[in-house]
């Protein structure tokens, strides 16, 4: 008895050293991954360390799922199915099917109003001079500049802002309007090459323009991807980066991600890096500036370009997953915005984006009519399979 009381107690004491030695072995599983995985290097390698970081990854993706998950249909119907809709080509999982819907649902509703109200060249003007007038009246540098670009095209606003992406969206789905023609005779009045070489507009819309060329490409319409690159690139060279304001900076790489969201059918088709290596360079060049001047949404979606070219293991994802992983707020379970905000409308383009890279599940071409039935059990009136 006292032979085995004496080994408890030698036991006892090795325990409390090499507690006193190495107090991060008490420390809770958050504590380690906020310290960077230190001590899982010390105690188990560093192939133990990657994994832990990855688990780490994970639990933070999870975190602000749950959070708006829970929240999901409390949200516009535009704001649950951007999340639904991503969430649905990442897991092909049915319950995010009714997010899917009410964004079918959204699509139909805009393009049924288009094809009623607002169609003919008149009713277009009327409708853009309406619409540019909110850029008017808030003074900060992007809606300036926005206002000072389009006030010369106001219909980019009518057809760029609304009809494309509408469109476009439906034909993912496998969809079109019921007045497709009608809706394609409205496209085919305008020549897009107006806005996208256009180096005010661009240094406005950098982003939106990136979607809207890849989508008139995908309509079968206008090819004009290479005419808006070409323009992008000699708006923003880079070695004229440290000179942008942080807004213009931001305007850049959130162009810059979105050539290549564009390009992959937003999250469906995987992208050949060196198709766009001069840009794929210049994020692993300028990631720590990226970093430190852009938005969270556009460290995101740096991220995610890499992981849609399948470079999962390239330092700048990362270094991406990190910076995200710093910002969120596990309080609110949620990525804040650069003010702290907690809002979940207004941050779920961020924080589904976060969510995407920090446990990223695959490209899925998903859902069409065809191959997820179940998921368009009934179509919003306006919208017939093509």
């Amino acid at each position: 008895m006292k032979t085995l009381t004496t080994k408890i107690s030698v036991i006892s004491f090795l325990l409390l050293f090499i507690t006193l030695h190495n107090p991060a072995i008490g420390a809770p599983i958050t504590s380690i991954v906020d310290q960077d995985y230190t001590t899982s290097t010390i105690l188990n390698g560093s192939k133990n360390n990657d994994k832990l970081k990855k688990s780490g990854f994970k639990q933070d993706a999870e975190l602000i799922r749950r959070t708006y998950e829970a929240n999901l249909y409390t949200l516009p119907a535009f704001k649950s199915g951007h999340y639904g809709l991503r969430m649905y080509r990442q897991t092909l999982d049915n319950k995010y099917a009714a997010s899917v819907w009410s964004d079918m649902a959204r699509v139909a509703s805009r393009l049924n109003m288009i094809t009623s109200e607002i169609y003919t060249a008149e009713e277009i003007d009327i409708y853009s001079k309406k619409r540019i007038i909110d850029y008017r009246d808030e003074a900060n540098e992007r809606k300036e500049l926005r206002y000072q670009a389009t006030i010369a095209m106001p219909e980019y606003l009518y057809l760029g802002v609304g009809l494309l992406g509408s469109m476009a969206r439906a034909d993912e789905y496998g969809l079109k309007h019921r007045e497709d023609k009608k809706l394609r005779e409205v496209i085919r009045r305008y020549d897009f090459t107006k806005y996208v070489t256009d180096e005010k507009m661009v240094k406005a819309w950098a982003a939106q323009l990136a979607n809207q060329v890849y989508w008139l490409r995908q309509l079968g319409e206008q090819n004009v991807v290479e005419d808006f690159i070409t323009t992008l690139r000699k708006v923003y060279p880079d070695n004229n980066d440290s000179k942008l304001s942080d807004q213009q900076f931001g305007n850049k790489i959130y162009g810059l991600t979105h050539i290549i969201f564009a390009a992959s059918g937003y999250y469906q088709h995987p992208i050949n890096e060196q198709d766009y290596q001069w840009l794929y360079d210049y994020y692993r060049n300028n990631i720590d500036i990226i970093i430190e001047r852009a938005k969270e949404d556009v460290i995101a979606e740096v991220g995610i370009n890499f992981l849609l070219a399948g470079l999962d293991d390239d330092p700048v994802v990362l270094k991406t997953r990190k910076a995200i992983q710093k910002a969120l707020n596990r309080e609110h379970g949620l990525v804040p915005s650069v003010t702290g905000e907690v809002d979940l409308k207004k941050g779920e383009h961020r924080n589904v984006l976060a969510i995407m890279l920090l446990d990223w599940k695959g490209m899925h071409v998903a859902p069409t009519i065809t191959k997820h039935p179940e998921v368009f059990n009934s179509i919003p009136y306006g919208l017939v399979e093509k």
